[in-house]
């Protein structure tokens, strides 16, 4: 999947759907297991993206790499701050689940 066909469902996902933002909640989703998929950046501290990878692993949700930094993960999603990380709950309109190679899977 490219860059901008990541960037463009991303931001349709945040538009449409339900996404949360940021690790400590993307954590807390991967924990309990209510994320579909969840996107990283690639400047993501180490810890952090351990701790991700670790409980999504255990809960079984698909862990994608945002080729660019926390600052241009947060401009994707239209936001004037940085995102390291953020778990999809609902992709909504967005193609983010097929791009991902998702597509007909259901976490829930």
């Amino acid at each position: 999947m490219s860059m901008a066909e990541l960037a463009k469902a991303i931001n349709m996902a945040v538009r449409t759907g339900k996404v949360l933002l940021g690790s400590r909640s993307t954590i807390k989703a991967a924990k309990l297991g209510k994320a579909k998929l969840i996107v990283v950046a690639e400047n993501c501290p180490a810890h952090i993206r351990s701790d991700i990878e670790y409980y999504a692993r255990l809960s079984g949700i698909p862990v994608v790499e945002f080729k660019g930094s926390s600052w241009d993960l947060g401009q994707v999603c239209g936001k004037p701050f940085m995102v390291a990380a953020l778990a999809i709950r609902d992709p909504g309109l967005s193609k983010i689940m097929e791009l991902a190679g998702l597509e007909g899977e259901e976490v829930e």
